[in-house]
């Protein structure tokens, strides 16, 4: 009897050993380093060789409300960037009604941002961004619509965030070309590091995104 027992012990052990180890395993998101980006032109030369290690480095612009905001903010949490400008007629808007999907879908998560970093500084003023997050319901607490100097904006774009091309950068004042900005969003997890790009006009990429900031914000 005793046998029996043991051996209906093990049988169990073994079934339930093999259940879990067939179940689906979740994909760890990526680090993305310079290296792993393959679009020519978006890293910066200097950045080329970095094959780990990369961080988004520091900067400080100003917000809707005319406050400081910077990278020391977001230290320790989850977030997602972009690179827009308020008078796009094209993708910014498509962009920024997905970018309200996300704000609604984690708005409750107080370790969870959302940057949005103006192209076009000398219209986006503070009082432009202002009027702009108050027609997309930006909750001033979560989604920070920033702007600041030119060539400071466009050093992050392509120096952290890797989202603009040299010759793109040449053509600042040309607010009215859609190349100078991009469709991407950026995710950033809690230390600082690019876990993902995701295609901001796409209702099934930005789904993606929100799941997995959801898993980014799990880690500890």
């Amino acid at each position: 009897m005793v046998r029996v027992i043991a051996l209906l012990v093990v049988f169990a052990a073994a079934v339930t050993g093999g259940y879990f180890l067939l179940q689906p395993k979740e994909e760890k998101l990526p680090v993305i380093n310079p290296v792993d980006i393959v679009e020519e032109g978006v890293v910066h030369e200097d950045l080329l060789r970095i094959g780990y290690g990369h961080t988004i480095g520091d900067f400080t612009f100003t917000d809707q409300n005319g406050k400081s905001f910077g990278r020391k903010d977001v230290l320790g949490k989850v977030y997602v960037a972009e690179f827009f400008f308020t008078t796009c007629g094209t993708i910014c808007p498509k962009m920024n009604a997905q970018m309200q999907r996300v704000q609604r879908a984690l708005s409750s998560e107080d370790q969870f941002e959302i940057l949005s970093f103006t192209v076009n500084p000398e219209v986006d003023t503070v009082e432009q961004m202002k009027l702009y997050a108050t027609e997309h319901g930006a909750n001033d607490n979560q989604w920070h619509f920033l702007t600041g100097e030119k060539d400071k904006l466009y050093e992050v774009a392509r120096k952290s965030f890797f989202l603009l091309k040299p010759a793109e950068a040449q053509n600042l004042g040309d607010a009215g070309s859609d190349f100078i900005h991009t469709n991407n969003f950026v995710l950033v997890d809690k230390q600082g590091r690019i876990r993902g790009y995701y295609d901001g006009t796409s209702t099934d990429e930005v789904d993606v995104l929100i799941g997995d900031v959801r898993k980014l914000l799990e880690d500890k």
